[in-house]
């Protein structure tokens, strides 16, 4: 089969591999859509030590069955593989999991003619559906994960919640179009001018933090879908006396946190990491009722020029929010 492999910081190579066989309880998968997710982007980087080269990088994907009795099935799957009896599995937090692998991290990715993948872990698509659509139910997944926490933290309605996303990329993007689908007053911070175009083509409210500072103490809800230095400084800043922080961006580990203020004004932060699958299939229905609307801030490639791609993402080249590969 083809695939394309991650070799070298900032190398990818379109080579042939060995085709994947299926297990016990697994399914062989024909895969059709596979979206770059910025953790992806940190393996190209050399910046994720859990993600060793040479590696077949890629978690977000849909693709139809390959073999056996459900052949030509298009299905949406759920990377994490989870072991289903730690105490995070059975309190129904298997993002958690004690002995997780990751499709593309632990395990060979979607960046290929064919992976393999317990059939527990998939969910079926909406007949109809494109899969390079219903692949965007994995990074919209993280923020439908991090709203319910967010939710259950603010102790209100969350249709009375004033939000501000930071991050235009997938997660956010997709996010700030499901609150505004809600009917949610929403406001989204982008520092790359080509995808604040994309945000505000898409009819969100945007801004550049850079240049622009958010009102302080104005917000009671800030997701940030970056993850960085300067998204936490600006969260903490815009974030109103007993707001939620919710942190899902794993940028990087600098600066500081005022834990003072934190204190004083009895603000929450949590960290939301993934999702679990029933945060997927909540996702997946979401897009299928078009609460994204268009979605033409998704570019399309053939997986051949993914190393393309990718070197168009690292240098902010394109303005799309996702890049989807299909083989």
């Amino acid at each position: 089969m083809k695939a394309l492999v991650y070799t070298n910081t900032e190398e990818l190579i379109y080579r042939d591999e060995p085709e994947p066989c299926a297990g016990a309880g697994e399914v062989l998968i024909r895969v059709e859509a596979a979206g770059i997710c910025g953790g992806d982007m940190h393996a190209y980087h050399g910046h994720d030590s859990r993600r060793v080269p040479p590696l077949i990088l890629g978690h977000e994907v849909v693709g139809v069955i390959a073999s056996g009795p459900h052949t030509g099935k298009r299905m949406l799957i759920h990377p994490f593989i989870t072991c289903g009896h730690c105490a995070y599995c059975r309190s129904r937090r298997s993002n958690l999991c004690e002995n997780r692998q990751l499709v593309g991290m632990n395990l060979p990715g979607a960046f290929a003619d064919l992976l393999t993948i317990p059939e527990r872990n998939l969910l079926a698509v909406p007949d109809g559906m494109d899969p390079a659509v219903a692949v965007l139910s994995e990074p919209l997944a993280a923020g439908v994960h991090a709203f319910e926490l967010g939710a259950r933290a603010w102790g209100r309605p969350f249709e009375e919640a004033k939000v501000l996303v930071l991050g235009a990329g997938a997660v956010g993007l997709s996010s700030a179009l499901l609150l505004r689908h809600r009917g949610i007053d929403v406001l989204l911070g982008e520092t790359n001018p080509k995808r604040r175009a994309t945000a505000s083509a898409a009819g969100l409210p945007v801004f550049d933090p850079a240049t622009t500072e958010a009102a302080a103490g104005a917000y009671d809800i800030v997701f940030d879908a970056v993850g960085g230095g300067a998204t936490r400084s600006t969260a903490l800043r815009a974030i109103a006396p007993g707001g939620v922080i919710l942190h899902t961006g794993l940028q990087d580990s600098t600066g500081t946190i005022d834990m003072r203020k934190v204190t004083l004004s009895e603000i929450t932060v949590i960290g939301t990491y993934a999702y679990t699958l029933e945060n997927i299939a909540s996702a997946l229905a979401a897009i299928e009722s078009g609460a994204l609307g268009t979605m033409s801030w998704v570019d399309h490639r053939p997986l051949a020029e993914g190393a393309g791609a990718f070197a168009d993402l690292a240098a902010g080249r394109s303005p799309a929010a996702k890049i989807v590969l299909q083989p």
